[in-house]
């Protein structure tokens, strides 16, 4: 009973602290209707290919309405550096760089609405097989690329929540 009690205090200590989901009122909710109203610009390399298919991903689960309102344009900078040197120079480690900066464009005014960057990296064992280090390289790149869609994603709900509240 004593371990009880705690859990059925917590949802009412949650409400007391102010606590609301991102994504309250579901698909009509504030955040949803904007996020449905983002549309991505095409961006360029493979890594742009990829950037762009997961944003699409995240965003059309929230589509509706009246066509896009948003144009959200990513510039993305890929980069990868060798460290971790043998004996005899050869490169033994890899860190993959993906980083992106981006912008939400009011499509009606024009106006810039929100500058920001994200980005992450990876590690990458380089091997033998250049075979292997190639496949490496590019599943990074496809894990960073979904990582980097992710905090885009965040980043605008949380903005237009942010701008929502009166």
């Amino acid at each position: 009973m004593k371990r009880i009690l705690p859990l059925l205090a917590l949802p009412l200590l949650l409400c007391g602290c102010g606590l609301r989901p991102v994504y309250g009122g579901g698909g009509h909710g504030v955040v949803a209707q904007t996020l449905g109203n983002v549309e991505v610009e095409p961006i360029e390399g493979k890594g742009g290919w990829l950037v762009r298919n997961a944003l699409n991903d995240r965003l059309s689960a929230m589509r509706g309405g009246d066509g896009p309102h948003y144009k959200l344009v990513v510039k993305l900078d890929d980069n990868i550096s060798g460290f971790g040197l043998r004996a005899d120079a050869a490169v033994t480690r890899e860190r993959r760089t993906l980083r992106a900066r981006y912008q939400l464009v009011d499509q009606a005014t024009g106006a810039q609405i929100l500058d920001d960057t994200a980005g992450s990296d990876s590690g990458i064992d380089v091997t033998s097989s250049e075979y292997a280090t190639i496949a490496a390289e590019d599943t990074a790149l496809e894990r960073l690329s979904q990582t980097v869609a992710d905090q885009i994603v965040t980043r605008l709900a949380l903005f237009s929540r942010k701008a929502a509240k009166p």
